[in-house]
């Protein structure tokens, strides 16, 4: 039996989700989650075979999620759910541990595909997807220069993805369980380390980064 993870901000979606795959006799919907702090919670819970998380989530973004269940769960295998076919969006999943990358679009049939293939140890892309172009494009900017979000902690990108979401310091504060104090000191020393000054430098970053959606 395959244990799955749901991971999406809409109710709706996990729904039909879970009643596709629970129509495959050896797919075991395990738990669902709604935001990506959730997701971490539901993984490290449940250690699942497959987590499926949405690109885009409240808390953290899938690609936050991915990267860090790849880095405490390596044997969870991760497949990102999107609506975007964009090229930078997946090598970035892949760079985070996800080892396949379905479209929002696509059919039943092609998302368990995906679940078979990477639990097969494969990776998995929807069409028109093409792995061969997706590496092409990691190994074109494979020697671009350092990107400062990789020198953040996990608790510093946590602090970011919430800021930018909108979330003041003792919201943040409550959803982390830790102080208000203790946020402000993660998120200057945030501002510090990608060299921003201004809410409105973060919103410009997160927006380039991919952490918020374009059309936000």
């Amino acid at each position: 039996m395959i244990h799955i993870i749901l991971a999406d901000d809409h109710h709706i979606v996990r729904q039909g989700l879970r009643a596709l795959l629970e129509a495959e006799p050896d797919f075991a919907i395990v738990g669902e989650a709604g935001d990506g702090l959730s997701a971490l919670q539901m993984t490290e819970k449940h250690k699942p075979d497959v987590l499926i998380v949405d690109l885009m989530m409240p808390g953290l973004d899938g690609l936050e999620v991915t990267r860090q269940v790849h880095q405490s769960m390596p044997q969870t295998r991760i497949i990102v759910l999107s609506m975007h076919a964009n090229e930078a969006y997946v090598a970035q999943a892949l760079r985070n541990g996800a080892t396949g990358y379905v479209l929002k679009d696509a059919s039943a049939v092609d998302l368990a595909r995906a679940i078979r293939a990477v639990i097969a140890g494969q990776k998995y892309f929807s069409p028109p997807l093409s792995e061969d172009a997706i590496l092409e494009y990691m190994e074109r900017f494979h020697n671009a220069a350092h990107d400062p979000y990789e020198s953040l902690s996990r608790r510093e990108r946590e602090v970011l993805h919430l800021v930018v979401q909108g979330h003041t310091n003792a919201e943040i504060a409550q959803i982390l369980s830790i102080s208000p104090r203790t946020v402000e000191a993660h998120r200057a020393r945030m501002m510090r380390k990608l060299g921003l000054h201004s809410q409105t430098d973060l919103i410009r970053f997160a927006l380039q980064r991919g952490i918020l959606p374009q059309d936000k």
